[in-house]
């Protein structure tokens, strides 16, 4: 592979797009001012890139010794002392950014970015590994609204909404490599419960982030648009989905790519409602 495909994989670029798009979206559904929707965005890009990278940096050892061929970090077509680098240099960068949306929307971000690089560095082989999904992710809207000019606090189902998808997500991304994380010592709550469990779990988040994603801007009076019976729709298909392959293939890499797109299908339904949350 050559080394610019490896350096963009090794920052695990698929979950980094969703992220970065959900963000954008979660902006302009708050009405953020157009210059600060470009902030926001860049900095979760950065941010998303350093967690990943430091996902592959801090990972590398055991990955080789899993025979990760997913991984470019351990197949060297990365060289880690360059993905270390990047991570770091990717953090800054992204902080920095935070600094020019106020104090207390760097204070949130700054949550959201220690939660990922305390995951890898060691908290998920614990039980507080579900917790640095869910603080994280649940920051997200904070985030958003409290880079708005001036800064306002967002309505609490979005905070939940943002954390059930951020748990499904870590319920959902381990599932794959459970039997080679419990040989490397990692014991967080989905390696506890086994597969089919876990699988259970993430889709039953799922299913209530959806439905927040819809019912809280009416609870907020928000009136739906087509958009929101549209977002709604693709995330009852997503979950429907989710349950299949739960049935099939409870460990399959598939279950988190569903989540990823309810996510997106999640947001869909704020745009078409407007929702400022």
């Amino acid at each position: 592979m050559p080394r610019l495909l490896a350096i963009v994989a090794a920052a695990h670029a698929g979950p980094t797009i969703v992220v970065v798009a959900v963000t954008l979206a979660l902006a302009v559904a708050a009405g953020l001012p157009g210059e600060r929707v470009v902030i926001v965005t860049a900095m979760i890009l950065a941010q998303q890139l350093s967690i990943g990278w430091s996902n592959d940096w801090l990972d590398a050892e055991r990955d080789r010794d899993a025979g990760r061929r997913d991984k470019p970090v351990a197949r060297g077509d990365a060289p880690l002392r360059l993905i270390a680098g990047l991570a770091v240099a990717a953090a800054v960068l992204a902080l920095g950014l935070s600094a020019a949306l106020g104090l207390a929307a760097a204070a949130a971000h700054a949550v959201f970015l220690a939660s990922g690089w305390l995951y890898n560095a060691g908290l998920k082989r614990t039980l507080a590994a579900t917790a640095c999904y869910a603080v994280g992710f649940g920051m997200l809207p904070a985030i958003v609204t409290l880079a708005d000019d001036p800064a306002r606090a967002p309505a609490a189902w979005a905070i939940v909404m943002g954390a059930l998808l951020g748990t499904a997500a870590h319920f959902a991304n381990v599932l794959p490599d459970l039997d080679d994380d419990a040989r490397h010592g990692i014991r967080s709550l989905p390696h506890r419960m086994g597969a089919r469990p876990s699988g259970a779990v993430a889709l039953v988040a799922l299913a209530v982030a959806a439905a927040l994603g819809v019912v809280g801007p009416l609870l907020d009076g928000a009136a739906l648009g087509a958009l929101s019976i549209v977002g709604a729709v693709a995330g009852g298909g997503m979950l429907v989905a989710g349950i299949v392959v739960l049935a099939r293939a409870p460990a399959s890499r598939a279950l988190f790519r569903i989540i990823m797109g309810a996510a997106l299908a999640a947001v869909v339904s704020l745009l078409g409602a407007g929702a400022g949350f």
